[in-house]
């Protein structure tokens, strides 16, 4: 599982031109899910999510999560994070996973996201052609691979 995470100021998600996931201050999320993934996947990342210190504190350090702020998390699902741009100009996605295991792992890792974080979770729609809008403070823009464990 790939995930970029920016933390922002506002974001906001829309569907044939309904709003249908909005945040406040806290984190936009793209997540990518490959053939590969599974529950431990999201077991290890959600904490990570939302833990990460990233926001400022009283100094300006980043040193709060997302906890710690009381912040929002607005989840959207994104295969072409396994793009593959190896060969030629037009990208392969053989490295997302199949749009079954893609949704009930995505849906899994919202759901978990709920649980550890009471403060708000919004999402986009699955599948759909989404709108995105957003205002990255900082900018401070992550990526995490549960593959690759840095």
């Amino acid at each position: 599982m790939k995930v970029v995470i920016q933390r922002v100021s506002s974001a906001s998600v829309l569907v044939d031109g309904r709003t249908v996931g909005k945040i406040g201050k806290g984190l936009f999320i793209l997540v990518g899910v490959s053939p590969e993934d599974n529950r431990m996947d999201i077991q290890w990342i959600v904490p990570k999510i939302v833990n990460m210190r990233i926001f400022g504190d009283d100094e300006g350090k980043m040193n709060l999560s997302l906890l710690d702020c009381k912040g929002q998390l607005l989840i959207v699902s994104q295969f072409t994070l396994f793009a593959s741009t190896k060969k030629g100009n037009r990208p392969s996605f053989m490295g997302s996973a199949e749009s079954t295991l893609a949704k009930e792992l995505y849906e899994m890792l919202v759901e978990e996201c709920k649980k550890a974080l009471p403060n708000g979770v919004e999402t986009g729609i699955f599948g759909a052609n989404m709108e995105i809008t957003l205002t990255n403070e900082g900018p401070v823009t992550l990526t995490i691979d549960t593959k690759n464990k840095e």
